[in-house]
């Protein structure tokens, strides 16, 4: 058995071979690994191939792969039912768990994924605020819902357009597309469209490579919400859980209106949310008019699963700070590698989350992001992928660190980047 034979077969009966467009590697021009199984901090592919995973599935698993209180957890949930289509108490000591941890939100529902997270949420945004307008900014990514896969249009007070075959224009027209970072463009589409009743931002985004909001950006935004009655919804499928205990809320301290919640909440299982105020939540079916459900939602198994993965975050006090001090020790490592080889290279690093991109400007937006050398980037991750280290497979994605992780393979990473760099 073999990764490219297994592909070959893949690419028969799957668009692409793959069921996410990202894991066919085509934006670093290679081939992608089949994963056989997953171990802690490394991953296998059918070959017998080991490496360090700095992937992490995408973010959710934050104790690596086959955690044993999770493992344990899902085992013993799953001999009782996979699927029940009724309520569980999984489902209300989830929410719990949740809710006081965020105090400024009091209702949660949860769903499967967190493209079904984010449209859910501005549908309801939408239904509250009885506006159809929404504002989104270029380089986010909420998930693959026709609202969302819009891009920036022709200029900064026109709507967006479609970056999705498939999405209708009529859709996409109620979508104004802003620059990350950047207050005077928000204001500049508030001042020609009249209907915008939700705004819809990562927090700290990670879709574009990891590039977190200015603190004065996010505050301005508050305001400007405040001010026009606009529900803001704060994106944390992916930092939720991930950045800190809480999320965005730990280096901002900005109260969303809705908060959407995936990947960690779930212990690596199919689980997301949205949260938010009561007056807002209540809306939702059965008790208002907005319509919003799903037969896995509430997943008895991804509850037990997300249950263990919480639990084990607030037993774990220290976690976060040492997640960060060794994306920290690789990022710096990095850093100097490059820069002895003569390459730019501008890092950051957000709790356990962490981001590189290969050029000389300040990256704080998506065409900062695009000043890349992506062609230094595909190298540099094919040359890793040889050496035994599993970095996210574009330069617009976030690298993950997991507790399972050592002092040790951060080393073992870096002697192979310096190996890799030295013969970009």
């Amino acid at each position: 058995m073999t990764n490219k034979n297994e592909f070959l077969e893949a690419q028969k009966f799957i668009p692409g071979g793959v069921n996410s467009p990202v894991r066919a590697f085509i934006n670093v021009g290679s081939e992608p690994f089949i994963v056989e199984k997953g171990d802690g901090a490394y991953i296998y592919d059918v070959e017998g191939n080991k490496y360090l995973d700095f992937v992490q599935s995408w973010g959710p698993l934050l104790f690596g792969h086959c955690d044993e209180d999770i493992e344990n957890a899902v085992i013993s949930t799953a001999k009782k039912g996979l699927s029940f289509g009724a309520p569980s108490p999984l489902e209300t000591k989830l929410a719990k768990l949740i809710l006081d941890d965020f105090n400024y939100i009091d209702k949660i529902r949860f769903v499967s994924s967190g493209t079904e997270a984010t449209m859910s949420a501005i549908r309801l945004a939408r239904g509250y605020s009885k506006k159809d307008g929404i504002i989104k900014f270029e380089g986010c990514y909420h998930g693959h819902s026709d609202s969302l896969l819009v891009k920036a249009g022709s200029g900064a007070t026109t709507f967006g357009t479609t970056s999705s075959a498939g999405v209708p224009k009529d859709i996409a027209k109620h979508t104004f597309v802003a620059t990350y970072n950047d207050i005077e463009s928000v204001k500049n589409i508030l001042k020609e469209n009249k209907d915008i009743g939700t705004i819809i931002i990562e927090p700290i985004a990670g879709n574009m490579g990891l590039v977190p909001s200015k603190k004065e950006f996010l505050d301005e935004l508050r305001q400007i919400c405040d001010e026009n009655k606009i529900v803001l919804i704060l994106d944390e499928v992916m930092s939720g859980y991930r950045a800190s205990a809480l999320g965005s809320y730990e280096f901002y301290k900005i109260k969303a209106d809705i908060i959407t919640f995936g990947k960690v909440i779930g212990g690596g299982l199919n689980a997301a949310a949205f949260a938010g105020k009561k007056e807002i939540m209540d809306n939702l079916s059965p008790l208002g008019g907005v319509y919003q459900a799903g037969t896995l939602s509430g997943n008895p198994v991804a509850m037990a699963a997300g249950i263990a993965s919480l639990t084990k975050i607030k037993n774990s006090p220290n976690l976060y700070k040492n997640l960060e001090n060794l994306a920290i020790k690789f990022t710096n490592g990095l850093k100097d590698i490059a820069s002895k080889n003569k390459i730019p290279l501008q890092i950051c690093v957000r709790g356990s989350m962490f981001g590189y991109f290969f050029t000389d400007k300040e990256v704080l937006n998506f065409k900062d992001a695009l000043t890349s050398n992506l062609d230094i980037f595909s190298k540099f991750h094919t040359g890793m992928i040889n050496e035994g280290v599993f970095l996210a497979p574009s330069q617009f994605e976030t690298g993950f660190i997991c507790s399972k992780m050592s002092e040790e393979d951060i080393d073992f990473a870096l002697n192979k980047a310096q190996k890799v760099m030295d013969n970009l």
